[in-house]
């Protein structure tokens, strides 16, 4: 199960939009169309988005018809602007970019037109097989957190759809499962776009683990009843002081695990903890369309004139994580100074 590849001239991905009523398979062959694919929610989920923008930037580099390898080099760093404009909550989008960029940027001056292609290109594979190894990681790291015949609860979809292997807070829960530890999941449906009730139930389904999906607003009210044992979400960014950004509705939830005595538990590779933002109250929260509250799945709900507010993310505050899952290894209370040590371990 993979939600994306790139042959060496074109990315395809599996349209998370037509999930799971049919799986589509969409060919991405220019900078716009990506860009539209990624602000349309075909793709989605911080790892992937990293991914996708890498790949990208060697895309804009092989297509370019610029005649001297600065001018190819030059099409690539437009390309990457224009892509990581797309989500500016998701730092790996951007993260992503400026490392394939900078690998360019190592080589340009003394490489020929296909080298600045193949190097940027080595370097997008590089980093889609180092994710792929953090999920991995990430999934064996989580374990302690999940006992056996532990009632999981999630949120959103951090699985195979939007990271480079078998998923974030999704990997954890899947690895699990086929331990034998009898888990059972609930998973948020998500709104407005139901991600927890199209991708999050889908991979679930198609890997054969036990679950149930809830209403969001549930999610609060079966903590409160101790019908859950440990809350694991993923994340979008993660400030220095490890205040964490993530899909709307994770905050009620942190809140609801802390007054419960529930764990709450991030799961996210280090690539997604951005020591430059201080704290939550400077990560960007993307403003999505009202569109998409007014209606469910392209049917209006509400009446016509109403209006609507829509962000996409919450910041849940460092002080309500139980702990940060990583490749690194668990990071735990105070996150200002362990966090800075997982990231820059020599300083």
């Amino acid at each position: 199960m993979r939600g994306m590849e790139w042959n060496g001239r074109e990315i395809r991905i599996l349209d998370q939009t037509r999930l799971p009523r049919r799986e589509v398979w969409l060919t991405l062959s220019t900078t716009a169309q990506i860009a539209r694919a990624i602000t349309g929610m075909r793709i989605r989920g911080a790892p992937a988005l990293g991914i996708i923008g890498a790949y990208g930037v060697a895309q804009a580099a092989l297509r370019s018809k610029a005649k001297t390898t600065l001018g190819v080099f030059r099409d690539a760093e437009k390309a990457g602007a224009v892509l990581a404009f797309t989500r500016p909550t998701a730092v790996n989008l951007a993260w992503a970019i400026n490392r394939t960029l900078d690998a360019g940027r190592a080589v340009v001056e003394s490489a020929d037109r296909d080298a600045i292609v193949k190097t940027l290109a080595e370097e997008a594979n590089f980093i889609a097989e180092e994710d792929a190894r953090a999920c991995d990681a990430i999934a064996r790291v989580g374990q302690e957190f999940v006992v056996p015949g532990a009632r999981v609860l999630t949120h959103c979809n951090t699985g195979l759809l939007c990271t480079g292997g078998s998923g974030t807070a999704l990997g954890v829960i899947r690895l699990a499962h086929e331990s034998g530890k009898d888990i059972k999941v609930l998973a948020t449906e998500t709104r407005p776009l139901l991600q927890g009730a199209r991708l999050t139930a889908w991979e679930l389904g198609t890997l054969g683990v036990p679950h149930a999906l809830i209403p969001d607003s549930a999610g609060p009210a079966l903590l409160s009843r101790g019908e859950v044992d440990v809350v694991i979400v993923g994340a979008d960014r993660i400030a220095a002081n490890g205040d964490v950004a993530n899909k709307i509705g994770t905050y009620s939830l942190a809140l609801a695990a802390r007054e419960a005595g529930v764990p709450f538990v991030v799961a996210a590779p280090v690539s997604t903890i951005d020591l430059a933002v201080p704290s939550g109250d400077l990560i960007p929260v993307e403003e999505r369309s009202p569109d998409e509250v007014l209606s469910v799945l392209g049917t209006r709900v509400a009446p016509v004139g109403t209006g609507a507010v829509n962000p996409a993310f919450d910041v849940t505050p460092a002080r309500f994580v139980t702990a940060i899952v990583t490749e690194r290894g668990v990071v735990r209370p105070p996150f200002a100074e362990s966090l800075r040590a997982l990231v820059q371990p020599s300083s």
